[in-house]
């Protein structure tokens, strides 16, 4: 068995949203801390990916949130989203 420190950006934010719901294997977290030293771009990535889930778990909270979208805002972003498919 060969033991592979050194993962791909690709693997890296896998194993990042793998953590963030504690479901990364402590492998895949000494990985992902390896990987981080060397790769702004996926530490970037990584608070990123923190903070966003804080923002929707704080909003998730408030169930009579008074910032909601209308039905026409609601339709209006959809469409925006549907050209970021790939």
């Amino acid at each position: 068995m060969s033991l592979k420190l050194f993962i791909s950006c690709d693997e890296a934010t896998t194993i990042c949203t793998k953590n963030q719901y504690k479901e990364a294997t402590l492998m895949e977290k000494i990985k992902l801390n390896i990987h981080l030293l060397s790769c702004k771009i996926c530490g970037l990535y990584s608070k990123q990916n923190v903070k966003l889930t804080e923002i929707c778990n704080k909003h998730l909270q408030k169930p009579d949130c008074e910032n909601k979208l209308s039905d026409e805002e609601k339709n209006a972003l959809k469409e925006k989203l549907k050209g970021f498919n790939m």
